[in-house]
């Protein structure tokens, strides 16, 4: 695990390394351990290093057998003591016992096609000299960040934080406008853009090349593609998901360092904890508790007892990390430069604050639980996706979501079934609405964007509930819960690992209809009968409960003053001209709105502005 940064052909060998020291120096969190460096004529590239295998050999960068071919990367190969097998056959000779060392060796083998090979979080550049050629590439699920500027012919610099690119004062860091109109409606910004017109992320699954004055980007062939499932019964079934999950957590393992786990007491980090103690003679469990108030949607907010409960049945040595809303609040500004790019997603704040404490642990590597709800269908509103409600009267003129809290659920579901599939997709999961956003970005700012929901467009009018619970899978999960455990974890040097975003559960996932994820009211219904022999049964029969901070109700009391703050004439989104002069009461009305919960779309702006301010 490190940061990465580089150019091709940028400036002179003696100005990019300056660059790259500021460039390294900014990434110091995602490698405290160690730096490596590369210098020729046309590349200079380096990491920091975060130490976690072949701890006195694994240092970048790596070579190939002749030193031809040069690699930095940022991430774990799970399969790389199969492939290092293979490899030797071939009659490679490896030089570390590092994970990282398969992918030179696999490239000169294989070239782009290596790529596919692996199964593990990744973020890749290889300068192969002979043909002066740089390739980089990025993990199918989209757990590591890869961010880049080109000219689009010879001159390209990459990092994997964009706060690093922003350290290279001659780039343009002008805003994406469409992008950030689009972030309130996610709470992130969608791969390929961030918030910079000219800075990209290399999209997940895809390699670049840039060399002979072009730079190309092509997409490569899933590891999933290789895992083929005959499932023809419910046993069946149940065994292929014990057996696919538990391999895949094992495979997390990998470690030269200790491991622990974040643990809320709910079925899927359970799960997670539960195989893993089984594995390692000692794990470390980490859950989050402040103030047990009632979400009006998400129900109660603190889990810290079921946690415990669940982590005295594993024999784990628990953490329980207390927080409030003064503890979170003081820990906003870090959320925000760590979070690198514009990013609303409160429950972050949680896995900040458990990373911070499995650092003073000792701890380097957590796994999760996330992305089980995606892969095996969690989600509330699932259960809903194959009913079909009519409501009287026409859908109304204000915003109706699955939040309309004023709404019954018949109203409700009434109401959505009468929206566009794109209209629908939003109204299940996400947050602010196109006239609400036209209520708070000033009219010069939105002039000729697009809508929002152009992002659900690969729907066609699909009713299909597989598709609805695809889409969740390939959109939200890469960038609300994995980049959350990524960058979240990374500001305190610690490596959050998603055995749910393994190839092999990935490809299940895609294989599984829908009365096999939901059966009546039951979620994850193959995944709760798959574990049922190892978990207790109040942990398999509870309801899904994410960790959910209480925003709506912590922006009308402890934090209200940054309302205030980001709405007023002195903030920077009204400096910029980015909001309308009469958003703060447009801000309060949604705020005080009984019938709709909205907090999470002010947040955004009060992320926004601070972003705005580092």
């Amino acid at each position: 695990m490190c940061g990465i940064a580089g150019m091709l052909k940028f400036e002179t060998r003696e100005r990019s390394n300056d660059i790259l020291d500021k460039m390294l120096k900014s990434l110091y969190h995602r490698g405290p351990d160690q730096e490596g460096r590369f210098s020729s004529e046309f590349y200079t590239a380096g990491m920091r290093r975060l130490s976690i295998n072949d701890l006195q050999e694994g240092g970048q960068p790596l070579y190939n057998e002749n030193r031809s071919v040069v690699l930095f990367y940022n991430g774990e190969i799970y399969n790389s003591p199969a492939l290092r097998k293979e490899l030797i056959q071939k009659g490679v000779i490896f030089r570390t016992k590092s994970d990282g060392e398969v992918i030179v060796h696999l490239y000169d083998l294989y070239r782009e096609s290596a790529f596919e090979k692996l199964d593990g979080m990744f973020a890749i550049a290889l300068w192969d000299m002979r043909s002066e050629t740089l390739t980089l590439a990025r993990d199918s699920p989209g757990e590591k960040p890869l961010f880049y500027w080109s000219d689009g012919g010879n001159k390209l610099v990459y990092a994997s934080e964009v706060y690093a690119l922003k350290q290279i004062s001659c780039l343009n860091t002008s805003l994406n406008r469409q992008a950030i109109w689009d972030y309130p409606t996610f709470l992130w910004i969608p791969d390929p853009h961030t918030a910079h017109e000219d800075i990209l992320a290399l999209p997940r699954g895809h390699f670049l090349t840039a060399g002979g004055g072009n730079v190309i980007i092509r997409p490569f062939k899933n590891s999933s593609s290789s895992f083929r499932f005959d499932i023809k019964n419910d046993d069946q079934l149940i065994n292929t998901v014990r057996n696919t999950v538990e391999e895949a957590v094992n495979s997390r393992l990998l470690s030269d360092v200790p491991v622990g786990s974040f643990l809320s007491g709910g079925l899927d980090s359970s799960i997670v904890s539960t195989i893993a103690s089984k594995n390692l003679s000692q794990l470390d469990t980490f859950t989050v508790s402040f103030e047990d108030v009632e979400d009006p949607y998400h129900g109660r907010a603190d889990e810290s007892e079921a946690a415990a409960h669940t982590a005295s049945i594993i024999g784990s040595r628990h953490h329980n990390i207390k927080v409030n809303a003064e503890v979170f609040r003081k820990s906003l500004d870090q959320f925000c430069r760590y979070s690198d790019l514009p990013f609303g997603v409160s429950s972050g704040l949680g896995i900040m604050a458990v990373s911070a404490a499995a650092k003073e642990s000792g701890i380097k590597v957590l796994l999760c639980g996330d992305g089980a709800d995606e892969t095996f269908g969690g989600y509330s509103w699932y259960t809903y996706l194959n009913k079909s409600v009519t409501t009287k009267g026409d859908l109304p003129s204000w915003p109706v979501s699955f939040q309309n809290l004023g709404l019954s659920l018949e109203q409700r579901l009434g109401y959505l079934n009468q929206m566009s599939s794109e209209e629908r997709a939003w109204a299940w999961h996400y947050y602010a609405h196109e006239k609400e956003k036209k209520m708070l970005f000033s009219d010069d700012f939105q002039e000729g964007l697009v809508s929002s929901l152009r992002h659900f467009d690969n729907l066609n009018d699909s009713n299909k509930p597989e598709d609805l619970i695809r889409h969740d899978r390939n959109f939200y999960f890469p960038y609300e819960m994995l980049r959350k455990v990524d960058r979240l974890g990374m500001a305190n040097s610690v490596e959050g690992r998603t055995p749910f975003a393994a190839s092999s559960v990935l490809a299940l996932a895609d294989n599984l209809k829908y009365d096999q994820m939901i059966r009546g009211k039951n979620l994850k219904w193959a995944l709760r009968r798959a574990f049922e022999n190892i978990l207790p049964m109040d942990i398999i029969n509870r309801p899904k409960h994410g960790f959910n901070v209480p925003i709506d109700i912590w922006l009308k009391s402890a934090w209200s003053d940054l309302v205030e703050e980001t709405f007023s004439e002195d903030s920077e989104l009204q400096k910029q001209n980015i909001i309308s002069r009469e958003s703060l009461a447009t801000a309060h009305k949604m705020l005080a709105d009984e019938n709709r919960l909205n907090g999470h779309t002010i947040f955004c702006f009060i992320m926004l502005n601070k972003w705005l301010s580092i």
